[in-house]
């Protein structure tokens, strides 16, 4: 090839290179802007709260609660039993009348609420003691104990717990669930004793909760019904086991059973049940 031939060649061959061949010190490309990206990129979305309307004020229901505790605070304070000093004056007048002899040691004392075959609530001081279930009827307003009903705990032989029921067509019901204490199972309440409201000729007795039960924390285990059943039952077979009763099947049965009560109509217990006629309360002045 000849010098003149080979000059035309690099000319051409650099004419060739030069327009896409990139330089062998390349200067860093700078990113081309951004084309404007769309309305729904450039800012994240946020809900309107233009149809939402102002901020609502506190619901009408957070508004009931409050008034519906408050209104229960109210009705607690009409216990006499919440009075200072008035539930440990009563138990220390109860404990003081415990005959050591034939009840022996005190294990627990419950305030509890006693319902009748008549579905009729009355306000009750329950003590379990070594040898006695005490269900004493209290006078809070006057501190004094009216009457105490003592049952041997060796006789007790069948302890129930559950839910209230009642006939199909019967026009009461209660809530929360109870505990019932049978010490005679081989004897049935005669007629006449179902149909009297105030007949005390049970082989049974019905507990359930206080209605104060709620008010504090030492109120609270008062008030177990079901703490009090299991100390029962505890106490009982003890009571077995140390002083068996001759010719009766020793031992204590607990069942988990609805307690039924035989009331249809109960217009008294719907009256005097919501006015609790049988607890010791501040009913106002009804002097005039």
């Amino acid at each position: 090839m000849s010098e003149a031939e080979e000059d035309t060649f690099k000319a051409v061959e650099l004419d060739q290179q030069a327009p896409g061949s990139a330089s062998t010190d390349p200067t860093p490309v700078q990113p081309a802007a951004a084309e404007p990206s769309s309305p729904a990129l450039q800012s994240p979305v946020t809900p309107s709260t233009e149809s939402a309307g102002p901020a609502m004020p506190p619901s009408a229901q957070s508004k009931e609660n409050q008034w519906t505790s408050a209104v229960n605070q109210f009705k607690l304070k009409r216990f006499f039993v919440l009075r200072p000093g008035t539930l440990d004056q009563a138990v220390e007048d109860v404990k003081s009348l415990v005959d050591q002899q034939v009840d022996g040691r005190v294990l627990s004392t419950w305030l509890l609420a006693e319902v009748d075959h008549w579905n009729n609530e009355k306000e009750r001081l329950v003590l379990i003691t070594e040898g006695s279930l005490l269900v004493c009827k209290y006078d809070f307003v006057m501190l004094n104990c009216d009457t105490i009903q003592r049952i041997p705990l060796n006789f007790v032989d069948r302890i129930a717990h559950g839910n209230f029921t009642f006939p199909p067509r019967s026009l009461i019901s209660r809530e929360g669930d109870g505990v019932r204490v049978f010490w005679d199972r081989l004897r049935e309440p005669s007629f006449s004793s179902r149909w009297n409201p105030f007949s005390t000729d049970y082989p049974f007795s019905t507990f359930t909760s206080h209605p104060v039960r709620g008010n504090s924390d030492k109120l609270a285990t008062l008030c177990h019904v079901q703490g009090f059943r299991e100390q029962l039952a505890e106490a009982a077979r003890e009571a077995h086991s140390k002083v068996p009763v001759p010719g009766k099947a020793n031992g204590v049965l607990v069942l988990n059973q609805p307690l039924f009560i035989d009331a249809t109509v109960g217009l008294m217990s719907i009256i005097g049940n919501q006015n609790k006629l049988g607890y010791c309360l501040a009913r106002g002045n009804i002097g005039f």
